[in-house]
Protein backbone atom coordinates (compact mmCIF):
# COMPACT_ATOMS: atom_id res chain seq x y z
CA UNK A 1 0.00 0.00 0.00
CA UNK A 2 1.45 3.34 -0.71
CA UNK A 3 2.35 5.94 2.29
CA UNK A 4 -0.65 7.91 3.46
CA UNK A 5 0.69 11.04 5.13
CA UNK A 6 -3.05 12.01 6.74
CA UNK A 7 -1.57 15.07 8.34
CA UNK A 8 2.15 16.21 9.87
CA UNK A 9 2.33 14.72 13.26
CA UNK A 10 4.05 16.18 16.52
CA UNK A 11 6.53 13.31 17.63
CA UNK A 12 8.68 13.50 20.66
CA UNK A 13 12.61 13.15 20.36
CA UNK A 14 11.88 10.06 22.43
CA UNK A 15 11.35 8.00 19.48
CA UNK A 16 12.87 9.92 16.24
CA UNK A 17 12.31 6.57 13.84
CA UNK A 18 8.33 6.93 14.32
CA UNK A 19 6.87 8.18 11.13
CA UNK A 20 7.07 11.55 10.39
CA UNK A 21 3.03 11.10 8.87
CA UNK A 22 0.36 10.36 11.26
CA UNK A 23 -1.26 7.23 9.46
CA UNK A 24 1.36 4.96 7.15
CA UNK A 25 -0.04 2.11 6.03
CA UNK A 26 3.14 0.15 4.07
CA UNK A 27 2.03 -3.11 4.04
CA UNK A 28 -1.77 -5.06 4.49
CA UNK A 29 -2.96 -4.80 7.58
CA UNK A 30 -2.03 -6.82 9.84
CA UNK A 31 0.96 -6.57 7.96
CA UNK A 32 3.83 -10.32 7.81
CA UNK A 33 5.54 -9.58 10.76
CA UNK A 34 2.44 -8.84 12.94
CA UNK A 35 0.52 -12.16 11.64
CA UNK A 36 3.97 -14.08 12.21
CA UNK A 37 4.25 -13.20 15.88
CA UNK A 38 0.61 -13.37 16.49
CA UNK A 39 1.10 -17.12 15.24
CA UNK A 40 3.93 -17.92 17.85
CA UNK A 41 1.61 -15.68 20.10
CA UNK A 42 -1.01 -18.48 20.08
CA UNK A 43 1.30 -21.00 20.51
CA UNK A 44 2.94 -19.41 23.70
CA UNK A 45 0.41 -17.07 25.51
CA UNK A 46 -3.14 -18.77 27.23
CA UNK A 47 -6.07 -18.63 24.75
CA UNK A 48 -8.38 -17.19 27.71
CA UNK A 49 -5.65 -14.11 27.38
CA UNK A 50 -7.49 -12.18 25.00
CA UNK A 51 -6.42 -10.29 22.41
CA UNK A 52 -7.66 -6.91 21.68
CA UNK A 53 -5.90 -5.59 17.85
CA UNK A 54 -3.77 -8.46 15.36
CA UNK A 55 -0.90 -6.11 15.39
CA UNK A 56 2.78 -5.56 17.29
CA UNK A 57 3.79 -2.58 18.10
CA UNK A 58 7.69 -1.50 17.70
CA UNK A 59 7.56 1.61 19.35
CA UNK A 60 5.48 4.63 20.07
CA UNK A 61 5.37 8.26 20.61
CA UNK A 62 2.69 10.19 21.64
CA UNK A 63 -0.49 9.74 20.37
CA UNK A 64 1.35 7.52 17.57
CA UNK A 65 1.37 3.70 17.33
CA UNK A 66 4.04 2.56 14.63
CA UNK A 67 3.98 -1.53 14.30
CA UNK A 68 6.91 -4.05 13.00
CA UNK A 69 5.94 -3.75 9.78
CA UNK A 70 6.27 -0.14 9.62
CA UNK A 71 2.82 1.17 9.27
CA UNK A 72 1.56 3.92 12.30
CA UNK A 73 -1.71 4.68 13.84
CA UNK A 74 -3.43 6.76 15.69
CA UNK A 75 -3.87 5.69 19.10
CA UNK A 76 -7.68 6.51 20.41
CA UNK A 77 -6.92 3.43 23.09
CA UNK A 78 -4.10 4.82 25.36
CA UNK A 79 -2.73 1.78 26.53
CA UNK A 80 -6.84 0.96 27.89
CA UNK A 81 -6.65 4.84 29.94
CA UNK A 82 -3.08 4.11 31.00
CA UNK A 83 -1.72 6.82 28.03
CA UNK A 84 -2.55 10.32 29.32
CA UNK A 85 0.30 11.87 29.00
CA UNK A 86 1.04 9.64 25.75
CA UNK A 87 3.34 7.05 24.69
CA UNK A 88 7.28 7.37 26.25
CA UNK A 89 6.87 11.21 27.18
CA UNK A 90 10.25 12.15 27.65
CA UNK A 91 10.76 13.65 30.92
CA UNK A 92 8.66 10.41 32.17
CA UNK A 93 11.11 8.57 30.37
CA UNK A 94 14.36 10.61 31.54
CA UNK A 95 12.74 9.95 35.25
CA UNK A 96 12.81 6.54 34.74
CA UNK A 97 15.99 6.18 33.55
CA UNK A 98 17.69 8.43 35.96
CA UNK A 99 15.78 6.17 39.05
CA UNK A 100 17.10 3.30 37.48
CA UNK A 101 20.37 3.65 37.74
CA UNK A 102 19.79 5.05 41.30
CA UNK A 103 18.15 1.97 43.18
CA UNK A 104 15.45 -0.16 41.41
CA UNK A 105 13.54 -1.79 44.73
CA UNK A 106 13.85 -1.55 48.14
CA UNK A 107 10.18 -2.47 49.26
CA UNK A 108 9.34 -2.01 52.84
CA UNK A 109 12.44 -2.75 54.43
CA UNK A 110 14.01 0.48 53.53
CA UNK A 111 11.63 3.36 52.89
CA UNK A 112 12.78 5.48 50.18
CA UNK A 113 11.75 9.48 49.93
CA UNK A 114 10.05 8.83 46.40
CA UNK A 115 7.40 7.07 48.39
CA UNK A 116 6.83 9.99 50.06
CA UNK A 117 6.76 13.01 47.75
CA UNK A 118 3.72 10.49 45.79
CA UNK A 119 2.17 9.41 48.58
CA UNK A 120 1.72 13.52 49.53
CA UNK A 121 0.83 14.84 46.52
CA UNK A 122 -1.61 12.35 46.35
CA UNK A 123 -3.00 13.81 49.86
CA UNK A 124 -3.30 16.94 48.17
CA UNK A 125 -4.58 16.04 44.58
CA UNK A 126 -6.96 13.99 45.32
CA UNK A 127 -10.50 15.09 46.59
CA UNK A 128 -12.13 15.82 50.15
CA UNK A 129 -10.84 18.79 52.81
CA UNK A 130 -9.54 16.07 55.32
CA UNK A 131 -6.28 14.57 56.56
CA UNK A 132 -5.23 11.67 54.37
CA UNK A 133 -2.84 8.56 53.88
CA UNK A 134 -2.19 7.62 50.57
CA UNK A 135 -0.82 3.65 50.15
CA UNK A 136 0.84 2.41 46.64
CA UNK A 137 0.42 -1.11 45.33
CA UNK A 138 0.42 -2.26 41.85
CA UNK A 139 -2.57 -2.03 40.13
CA UNK A 140 -6.24 -0.79 40.08
CA UNK A 141 -7.39 -4.48 40.92
CA UNK A 142 -5.15 -4.47 43.73
CA UNK A 143 -6.16 -1.30 44.94
CA UNK A 144 -9.75 -2.29 45.05
CA UNK A 145 -8.94 -5.20 47.34
CA UNK A 146 -6.86 -3.05 49.93
CA UNK A 147 -9.75 -0.32 49.55
CA UNK A 148 -12.36 -2.73 50.62
CA UNK A 149 -10.00 -4.42 53.49
CA UNK A 150 -9.71 -1.22 55.25
CA UNK A 151 -13.32 -0.04 54.83
CA UNK A 152 -14.49 -3.71 56.64
CA UNK A 153 -11.38 -3.34 59.43
CA UNK A 154 -12.53 0.24 59.96
CA UNK A 155 -16.44 -0.22 59.85
CA UNK A 156 -16.21 -3.39 62.27
CA UNK A 157 -19.12 -4.57 59.26
CA UNK A 158 -18.81 -7.15 55.88
CA UNK A 159 -21.70 -6.41 53.36
CA UNK A 160 -20.20 -4.33 50.30
CA UNK A 161 -22.31 -2.80 47.53
CA UNK A 162 -21.64 -2.18 43.73
CA UNK A 163 -23.01 -1.15 40.68
CA UNK A 164 -24.96 -3.18 37.75
CA UNK A 165 -21.85 -2.64 34.68
CA UNK A 166 -18.97 -1.82 37.24
CA UNK A 167 -15.68 -3.30 36.75
CA UNK A 168 -13.36 -3.50 39.53
CA UNK A 169 -10.96 -6.04 38.24
CA UNK A 170 -10.52 -9.64 37.82
CA UNK A 171 -8.89 -11.40 41.26
CA UNK A 172 -11.59 -13.31 42.92
CA UNK A 173 -12.40 -9.93 44.82
CA UNK A 174 -12.31 -8.17 42.02
CA UNK A 175 -14.81 -10.00 40.13
CA UNK A 176 -17.22 -10.76 42.58
CA UNK A 177 -17.85 -6.60 42.21
CA UNK A 178 -17.71 -6.92 38.54
CA UNK A 179 -20.49 -6.46 37.05
CA UNK A 180 -19.95 -8.88 33.46
CA UNK A 181 -20.81 -12.47 33.51
CA UNK A 182 -18.28 -13.32 31.01
CA UNK A 183 -15.47 -12.36 33.79
CA UNK A 184 -16.79 -14.92 36.07
CA UNK A 185 -18.22 -18.38 34.40
CA UNK A 186 -16.15 -21.01 35.97
CA UNK A 187 -14.14 -19.02 38.06
CA UNK A 188 -16.58 -19.19 41.30
CA UNK A 189 -17.64 -19.25 43.83
CA UNK A 190 -16.87 -15.91 44.55
CA UNK A 191 -16.39 -13.57 47.98
CA UNK A 192 -19.82 -12.86 49.25
CA UNK A 193 -21.30 -10.72 51.01
CA UNK A 194 -21.63 -8.44 47.69
CA UNK A 195 -24.84 -6.76 46.93
CA UNK A 196 -25.53 -5.29 43.56
CA UNK A 197 -27.93 -2.02 42.23
CA UNK A 198 -28.49 -0.53 38.95
CA UNK A 199 -25.99 2.35 37.89
CA UNK A 200 -27.44 5.88 37.04
CA UNK A 201 -27.34 4.39 33.06
CA UNK A 202 -30.07 7.04 31.70
CA UNK A 203 -29.90 5.33 28.04
CA UNK A 204 -30.93 2.12 29.68
CA UNK A 205 -32.84 3.12 32.72
CA UNK A 206 -34.05 -0.42 34.81
CA UNK A 207 -36.17 2.13 36.91
CA UNK A 208 -38.02 2.76 33.45
CA UNK A 209 -36.39 6.94 33.41
CA UNK A 210 -37.03 10.12 35.02
CA UNK A 211 -37.09 13.62 33.25
CA UNK A 212 -33.54 14.47 34.20
CA UNK A 213 -32.37 11.36 32.76
CA UNK A 214 -34.33 12.13 29.73
CA UNK A 215 -32.84 15.48 29.14
CA UNK A 216 -29.48 14.11 29.62
CA UNK A 217 -29.82 11.62 26.66
CA UNK A 218 -30.72 14.55 24.42
CA UNK A 219 -27.32 16.07 25.69
CA UNK A 220 -28.43 19.05 27.88
CA UNK A 221 -26.31 19.72 30.72
CA UNK A 222 -28.65 19.05 33.77
CA UNK A 223 -26.07 19.53 36.19
CA UNK A 224 -27.56 22.59 38.18
CA UNK A 225 -30.98 21.22 38.10
CA UNK A 226 -33.10 20.88 41.38
CA UNK A 227 -33.49 16.98 41.60
CA UNK A 228 -35.95 15.16 44.07
CA UNK A 229 -34.48 11.95 44.88
CA UNK A 230 -33.68 10.29 41.42
CA UNK A 231 -35.13 6.30 40.91
CA UNK A 232 -31.73 5.04 40.87
CA UNK A 233 -30.65 6.48 44.36
CA UNK A 234 -34.01 4.92 45.46
CA UNK A 235 -32.71 1.42 44.22
CA UNK A 236 -29.85 1.60 47.04
CA UNK A 237 -32.10 2.55 49.57
CA UNK A 238 -34.64 -0.12 48.36
CA UNK A 239 -31.75 -2.38 48.53
CA UNK A 240 -30.80 -1.59 51.99
CA UNK A 241 -34.70 -2.48 52.84
CA UNK A 242 -35.26 -5.71 51.43
CA UNK A 243 -31.65 -7.49 50.88
CA UNK A 244 -29.16 -5.96 53.31
CA UNK A 245 -29.56 -3.68 56.15
CA UNK A 246 -27.08 -0.73 55.72
CA UNK A 247 -25.83 -1.38 59.23
CA UNK A 248 -24.16 -4.22 57.65
CA UNK A 249 -22.88 -2.46 54.60
CA UNK A 250 -19.09 -1.22 55.34
CA UNK A 251 -18.69 0.27 51.74
CA UNK A 252 -20.58 1.13 48.63
CA UNK A 253 -18.12 0.97 45.34
CA UNK A 254 -18.45 3.17 42.68
CA UNK A 255 -16.65 4.23 39.16
CA UNK A 256 -18.17 8.15 39.25
CA UNK A 257 -17.69 7.48 35.43
CA UNK A 258 -18.42 4.22 34.48
CA UNK A 259 -15.76 2.15 32.29
CA UNK A 260 -15.67 -1.24 31.20
CA UNK A 261 -19.11 -1.01 31.52
CA UNK A 262 -19.63 1.03 29.02
CA UNK A 263 -18.41 5.13 29.57
CA UNK A 264 -21.50 5.99 31.60
CA UNK A 265 -21.35 9.29 32.75
CA UNK A 266 -24.23 9.77 35.89
CA UNK A 267 -26.07 12.97 36.63
CA UNK A 268 -24.04 14.66 39.32
CA UNK A 269 -27.47 15.12 41.32
CA UNK A 270 -27.00 11.12 41.65
CA UNK A 271 -23.67 10.76 43.07
CA UNK A 272 -24.26 13.83 45.63
CA UNK A 273 -27.50 12.20 46.65
CA UNK A 274 -25.80 8.96 47.03
CA UNK A 275 -23.05 10.26 49.21
CA UNK A 276 -25.65 11.26 51.45
CA UNK A 277 -26.84 8.27 51.89
CA UNK A 278 -23.32 6.82 52.82
CA UNK A 279 -22.76 9.54 55.59
CA UNK A 280 -25.70 9.38 57.16
CA UNK A 281 -25.36 5.44 57.17
CA UNK A 282 -21.70 5.57 58.32
CA UNK A 283 -20.97 3.68 55.02
CA UNK A 284 -17.25 4.19 53.42
CA UNK A 285 -17.77 5.49 50.01
CA UNK A 286 -15.18 4.09 47.73
CA UNK A 287 -14.37 6.33 44.48
CA UNK A 288 -12.58 3.51 41.80
CA UNK A 289 -10.59 6.25 39.51
CA UNK A 290 -8.60 3.62 37.64
CA UNK A 291 -9.68 4.72 34.52
CA UNK A 292 -11.41 7.97 35.12
CA UNK A 293 -8.75 9.70 37.18
CA UNK A 294 -5.13 11.65 36.69
CA UNK A 295 -6.81 13.98 34.23
CA UNK A 296 -8.71 11.65 31.74
CA UNK A 297 -12.68 13.85 32.50
CA UNK A 298 -11.26 17.19 32.51
CA UNK A 299 -10.26 17.24 36.25
CA UNK A 300 -7.26 15.30 37.87
CA UNK A 301 -10.05 12.89 39.25
CA UNK A 302 -13.96 12.64 37.96
CA UNK A 303 -15.17 13.25 41.61
CA UNK A 304 -13.98 16.94 41.50
CA UNK A 305 -17.17 17.68 38.54
CA UNK A 306 -19.55 14.93 40.24
CA UNK A 307 -19.64 17.15 44.02
CA UNK A 308 -18.23 13.79 45.74
CA UNK A 309 -15.67 13.61 48.65
CA UNK A 310 -15.06 9.86 48.81
CA UNK A 311 -13.83 8.58 51.65
CA UNK A 312 -11.46 6.07 49.45
CA UNK A 313 -9.80 6.79 46.19
CA UNK A 314 -8.38 4.36 43.79
CA UNK A 315 -5.98 6.10 41.39
CA UNK A 316 -3.81 3.57 38.83
CA UNK A 317 -3.32 3.20 35.04
CA UNK A 318 -1.84 6.38 33.82
CA UNK A 319 -0.57 7.56 36.95
CA UNK A 320 2.14 5.57 35.88
CA UNK A 321 2.20 6.02 32.48
CA UNK A 322 2.16 2.68 31.41
CA UNK A 323 4.20 1.20 34.64
CA UNK A 324 2.64 -0.63 37.26
CA UNK A 325 1.27 1.65 40.16
CA UNK A 326 -1.60 2.60 41.52
CA UNK A 327 -2.73 4.16 44.94
CA UNK A 328 -5.30 4.02 48.01
CA UNK A 329 -5.41 7.51 48.95
CA UNK A 330 -8.56 7.92 52.39
CA UNK A 331 -9.29 9.80 55.39
CA UNK A 332 -6.30 9.37 57.79
CA UNK A 333 -8.39 7.61 60.11
CA UNK A 334 -9.79 4.60 58.08
CA UNK A 335 -6.45 4.43 56.32
CA UNK A 336 -4.76 4.26 59.99
CA UNK A 337 -7.53 1.98 61.66
CA UNK A 338 -5.41 -1.21 60.87
CA UNK A 339 -2.74 -2.71 62.93
CA UNK A 340 0.80 -2.33 61.22
CA UNK A 341 1.25 -5.08 58.38
CA UNK A 342 -2.31 -5.04 57.89
CA UNK A 343 -2.22 -3.92 54.88
CA UNK A 344 1.45 -4.16 52.48
CA UNK A 345 2.39 -5.19 49.09
CA UNK A 346 6.19 -6.32 48.08
CA UNK A 347 6.52 -4.67 45.10
CA UNK A 348 4.14 -1.59 45.79
CA UNK A 349 5.36 1.63 45.41
CA UNK A 350 8.75 0.88 43.14
CA UNK A 351 10.75 3.58 43.08
CA UNK A 352 11.21 3.77 39.29
CA UNK A 353 7.18 3.41 39.00
CA UNK A 354 7.06 6.34 42.10
CA UNK A 355 9.21 8.54 39.79
CA UNK A 356 7.53 7.93 36.78
CA UNK A 357 4.36 9.04 38.11
CA UNK A 358 5.94 12.26 40.03
CA UNK A 359 7.19 12.91 36.71
CA UNK A 360 3.06 12.12 35.21
CA UNK A 361 1.73 14.42 37.25
CA UNK A 362 3.95 17.51 36.55
CA UNK A 363 3.64 16.84 33.37
CA UNK A 364 -0.40 17.26 33.79
CA UNK A 365 -0.21 20.63 35.74
CA UNK A 366 3.26 21.88 33.39
CA UNK A 367 0.85 20.83 30.10
CA UNK A 368 -2.30 21.81 31.52
CA UNK A 369 -3.78 18.50 30.57
CA UNK A 370 -7.02 18.68 32.71
CA UNK A 371 -7.83 22.03 30.37
CA UNK A 372 -6.64 19.58 26.86
CA UNK A 373 -8.98 16.96 27.88
CA UNK A 374 -11.85 19.43 28.49
CA UNK A 375 -11.17 20.56 24.99
CA UNK A 376 -10.51 17.26 23.41
CA UNK A 377 -13.59 15.83 25.02
CA UNK A 378 -15.66 19.03 24.14
CA UNK A 379 -14.35 18.09 19.58
CA UNK A 380 -15.11 13.94 20.43
CA UNK A 381 -18.56 14.76 21.57
CA UNK A 382 -19.48 17.00 18.99
CA UNK A 383 -18.27 15.08 16.44
CA UNK A 384 -20.35 12.30 17.64
CA UNK A 385 -23.44 14.06 18.26
CA UNK A 386 -23.20 15.14 14.36
CA UNK A 387 -22.62 11.57 13.32
CA UNK A 388 -26.00 10.73 15.78
CA UNK A 389 -27.84 13.00 13.68
CA UNK A 390 -27.27 11.58 10.26
CA UNK A 391 -27.02 8.05 11.47
CA UNK A 392 -29.82 5.95 12.84
CA UNK A 393 -27.60 2.89 14.45
CA UNK A 394 -26.03 5.65 16.99
CA UNK A 395 -27.99 5.57 19.79
CA UNK A 396 -26.45 7.65 22.75
CA UNK A 397 -23.22 9.51 23.23
CA UNK A 398 -22.26 10.26 26.61
CA UNK A 399 -18.96 10.83 28.78
CA UNK A 400 -17.14 13.50 30.66
CA UNK A 401 -14.23 15.50 29.22
CA UNK A 402 -11.64 12.56 27.20
CA UNK A 403 -13.84 10.24 28.11
CA UNK A 404 -16.53 9.93 25.82
CA UNK A 405 -18.88 6.26 24.70
CA UNK A 406 -20.67 5.98 21.63
CA UNK A 407 -23.43 3.47 21.93
CA UNK A 408 -24.25 1.50 18.82
CA UNK A 409 -27.89 0.02 18.43
CA UNK A 410 -29.89 -1.49 15.58
CA UNK A 411 -32.41 1.66 15.78
CA UNK A 412 -32.63 3.95 18.00
CA UNK A 413 -36.27 3.10 18.96
CA UNK A 414 -36.10 -0.60 20.16
CA UNK A 415 -32.51 0.77 21.30
CA UNK A 416 -30.98 -3.21 20.79
CA UNK A 417 -27.35 -3.43 20.96
CA UNK A 418 -25.58 -3.63 17.87
CA UNK A 419 -22.23 -5.66 18.54
CA UNK A 420 -21.78 -6.95 15.20
CA UNK A 421 -21.52 -3.22 13.76
CA UNK A 422 -19.69 -2.30 16.78
CA UNK A 423 -16.85 -5.08 16.00
CA UNK A 424 -16.95 -4.31 12.45
CA UNK A 425 -16.28 -0.15 13.12
CA UNK A 426 -13.67 -1.74 15.38
CA UNK A 427 -11.71 -4.13 12.44
CA UNK A 428 -12.02 -1.29 9.64
CA UNK A 429 -10.65 1.11 11.90
CA UNK A 430 -7.22 -0.26 12.74
CA UNK A 431 -7.37 -1.33 8.91
CA UNK A 432 -7.24 2.45 8.34
CA UNK A 433 -4.96 3.38 10.93
CA UNK A 434 -6.86 4.06 14.05
CA UNK A 435 -6.77 2.16 17.13
CA UNK A 436 -10.33 2.15 18.88
CA UNK A 437 -11.40 -0.54 21.36
CA UNK A 438 -15.33 -1.20 22.98
CA UNK A 439 -16.84 -1.53 25.84
CA UNK A 440 -20.49 -2.05 27.68
CA UNK A 441 -21.91 -5.41 28.85
CA UNK A 442 -23.31 -5.81 25.24
CA UNK A 443 -19.84 -5.09 23.44
CA UNK A 444 -21.69 -2.17 21.77
CA UNK A 445 -19.59 0.95 23.01
CA UNK A 446 -17.13 2.65 21.08
CA UNK A 447 -15.03 4.83 23.97
CA UNK A 448 -12.37 7.05 23.33
CA UNK A 449 -9.09 7.02 25.29
CA UNK A 450 -6.87 9.05 23.12
CA UNK A 451 -3.71 10.64 25.29
CA UNK A 452 -4.21 14.18 25.98
CA UNK A 453 -1.24 14.86 23.85
CA UNK A 454 -2.83 14.15 20.84
CA UNK A 455 -2.71 16.84 18.51
CA UNK A 456 -5.71 18.58 17.00
CA UNK A 457 -4.56 17.37 13.41
CA UNK A 458 -4.11 13.80 15.05
CA UNK A 459 -7.84 14.27 16.10
CA UNK A 460 -9.03 15.68 12.53
CA UNK A 461 -7.29 12.59 10.67
CA UNK A 462 -8.86 10.48 13.70
CA UNK A 463 -12.06 12.27 12.80
CA UNK A 464 -12.35 11.53 9.29
CA UNK A 465 -11.28 7.77 9.35
CA UNK A 466 -14.37 7.15 11.65
CA UNK A 467 -16.53 9.45 8.89
CA UNK A 468 -15.44 7.45 6.25
CA UNK A 469 -16.61 3.88 8.59
CA UNK A 470 -19.90 5.09 10.09
CA UNK A 471 -20.89 6.28 6.08
CA UNK A 472 -20.10 2.23 5.14
CA UNK A 473 -21.49 0.43 7.55
CA UNK A 474 -24.67 1.73 7.44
Amino acid sequence: MNENPVVSSQLSAASPAVSAGVIRQLTEIPGPRSRELMARRDQAVPRSFGKLTPIFIRRASGAIIEDVDGNTYIDFAGGIGCLNVGSTPPDVVHAIQHQAGEFIHASGTTPYELYLALAERLNKLTPGDFEKRTFLVNSGAEGVENAIKLARHYTGRHAIVAFEDAFHGRTLLGVALTSKAMYKSGFGPTVSDVYRVPYAYCYRCAYGGCELGEHRIKGENTDDWPAPKLPCVGGVENLFKRYVPAENVAAVIIEPVIGEGGFIAPPRQFMQQLQEICRARGIVLIADEVQSGIARTGTMYACEQLGLEPDLIISAKSLGAGLPIAAVTGRAEIMDHPSPGGIGSTFGGNPVACSAALAVLDQIERENLCERAREIGARVMNFFREQRQKHDFIGDVRGLGAMVGVELVKDKESREPDKERTDKFTRMAYERGLITITAGNFGNVIRTLMPLVITDEQLDAAFAVMAGIFAEIV
